[in-house]
């Protein structure tokens, strides 16, 4: 088979995994990056290597629960969990999810706002319309095509560093091995950065696109076709996950290698991540950079808005889909136009986008423990799993997870 063809297939295979991973890199993780490489430098690259194997695994099981069960890990959790974990859990991922949203639509105005001069307000009610109208009325198949080449767009990043003299020695030193810094202000960016590279939304957002994937198919199942859509599934986890890692260690190499590196260490805005990068990297990083900003939001906020209406959705029992259109699933639909217009609102408030940003990756951080946990004991329960609970490897290396969660959660909390 010829190699185009080949990638040709290989792109088709591609679906919730890469959307997923790609959606993981959305603006508030693009400013996390940007702060740990302007920081400490070279000192947090290390993370964007050890945190993969862990979301391959969570993302692995979180595919696999919606997959075997048709459902997501709210619907899962109604059927087989007490009323208050559903409850609480629905409650913490709508919040947070509508605290990224309002950040992110601020960062992308902020990113716009560099190259076309209109108001920061008006960029933004543009922005979330848009985003608005295109979650709720193309179907699923047609946007989950269209997200697939949003994520292409991310590689601006990639290129944007190759406009930097690089000491590529001296990076992949420190991608393997660690630099550690104590202080708290080191502790805390590694605990944002654990909790925006792991967010808790992607693992409702990935279980819920698998059993949406399967609506889709509408067909009957054998054991054998369910090993053969497990199989497929990891392949996609695995392009996705180091998709965003991918992105992850070219913003870190960015941030360090520019403002670092010069001497810049605090930086107050997007707008401001995107103007120095001009004096420090020349002008096409700084496009480069912007054309991510919005790449990014447009991706990531109608997985945001979505993971929220799906979780709601299954809470209270409503027809969801973005395959049901308005009319049919109509609860679901206003939970999205709710969430990015509370979103939007946030900003207006007072709160700083930036530090909105990096407080909701500490937030994403102190939650995970509880949210991984959940995974792991859902994707071993037999009742929701039936005999596709998960091996010893994967609960081994997702357990190092959660330990390793927990400690970063308990020194935030006590340093």
């Amino acid at each position: 088979m010829p190699i185009l063809q080949k990638l040709k297939t290989f792109w088709k295979s591609l679906g919730p995994g890469l959307i997923t991973g790609a959606s993981d890199d959305d603006p508030s993780s693009i400013v996390v990056y940007s702060l740990a490489g302007a920081k400490f430098g070279l000192a947090a690259l290390w993370t964007a290597i050890a945190t993969l194997p862990f979301m391959v695994i969570l993302q692995r099981m979180a595919g696999r629960i919606g997959l075997v069960s048709g459902k997501g890990l709210a619907g899962n959790m109604k059927k087989h969990y007490p009323a208050w974990m559903l409850i609480a859990v629905t409650t913490l991922i709508v919040s947070i999810n509508i605290i990224n949203i309002g950040a992110d639509i601020s960062g992308m105005a902020a990113a716009i706002n560099l190259v076309i001069p209109i108001s920061h307000l008006t960029l933004a009610i543009l922005i979330s319309v848009v985003i608005i109208l295109i979650t709720i009325t193309v179907p699923y198949r047609f946007l989950a095509h269209y997200l697939k080449w949003v994520a292409v767009v991310l590689f601006s990043y990639v290129a944007a560093a190759f406009l930097i003299q690089l000491d590529w020695k001296h990076i992949f030193y420190r991608a393997i091995i660690p630099q550690f810094i104590l202080s708290r202000e080191y502790i805390a960016m590694i605990i944002a950065l654990f909790g925006t590279t792991i967010s808790p939304y992607l693992f409702f957002w990935q279980a819920l696109e698998e059993a949406e994937e399967e609506k889709a198919h509408n067909h009957q199942r054998s054991k054998t076709l369910i090993k053969n859509e497990i199989g497929s599934m990891y392949k996609d986890v695995y392009a996705g996950m180091m998709f965003s890692n991918l992105i992850t260690f070219f913003i870190i190499i960015l941030g360090a290698s520019t403002f670092f590196k010069n001497g810049i260490t605090n930086i107050g805005t997007i707008g401001e991540i995107a103007g120095m990068l001009k004096p420090l990297a020349g002008q096409y990083a700084s496009i480069l950079f912007i054309i991510g900003i919005v790449a990014s939001g447009v991706l990531s906020i109608p997985v945001l808005a979505g993971s929220a209406a799906y979780a709601l959705a299954e809470l209270f029992g409503w027809k969801n889909g973005f395959d049901n259109g308005f009319h049919k699933a109509k609860q679901f639909h206003l939970v999205i136009v709710a969430a990015t217009i509370i979103g939007l609102l946030i900003p207006l408030f007072g709160f700083h986008p930036v530090q909105i940003l990096y407080y909701t990756a500490v937030i994403f951080g102190l939650a995970s423990p509880f949210l991984i946990f959940l995974v792991i004991h859902m994707a071993n329960n037999p009742k929701v799993m039936g005999a596709y609970t998960s091996r010893r490897h994967s609960n081994i290396i997702a357990y190092t997870l959660f330990v390793l969660v927990s400690i970063g959660a308990i020194l935030t909390l006590i340093l």
